[in-house]
């Protein structure tokens, strides 16, 4: 089995993948860690590489060409907002937040590339982010992200704690792939 787990910045796609992989005993991959090395060897942040990607495809394709490569595997959880196009026959979850949490939970982590002085300034370069992502999905692949119909679960992930998130996810594999 593969899932694939996409949704907005703040969500919790990496703490929820690196949980579940661990609990099925899975391998986990994360293409927003791909972008941040691709961006951080060039000397950019990935609102810089965004950016650039709006005109030039090159600062998506490795990690878009990397992500059909993993579909051929088994047994793997890959966070990434577009796996669920490039691995078609995943298991495709989407996880949502109210743009508030997301922002504090983005001011918490520890990435190098985001670093922001208030919720507010942070909540708009997540916005800012995913409209850059919008534009770049839909002028190379003709996707309208975040279109929630593509997925086979969608959960709001502002009032629970990743393990919660990770059970409901392990509930509906069971119910759904279970035989």
């Amino acid at each position: 089995m593969i899932i694939t787990i996409s949704g907005v910045p703040g969500a919790g796609k990496t703490t929820v993948g690196k949980i579940l992989a661990k609990k099925l005993g899975y391998e986990f991959f994360s293409m927003g860690d791909i972008r941040g090395r691709i961006a951080k060897e060039r000397g950019l942040d990935i609102n810089q590489l965004n950016k650039i990607g709006e005109k030039e495809d090159w600062t998506d394709r490795e990690t878009d060409e990397y992500q059909k490569k993993l579909g051929k595997r088994n047994n793997i959880v890959v966070e990434s907002r577009l796996a669920y196009h490039f691995i078609p026959h995943s298991v495709k979850i989407f996880l949502e937040v109210d743009p508030k949490t997301g922002a504090e939970r983005v001011m918490k982590t520890e990435r190098d590339d985001e670093r922001y002085e208030s919720i507010e300034e942070t909540m708009e370069a997540l916005e800012k982010r995913m409209e850059s992502d919008r534009k770049r999905y839909k002028k190379y692949y003709g996707i309208d992200f975040p279109d929630k119909s593509k997925f086979d679960l969608v959960i709001d992930t502002t009032d629970k704690t990743p393990e919660q998130v990770v059970n409901i996810i392990l509930d509906f594999i069971k119910n759904k792939y279970s035989s």
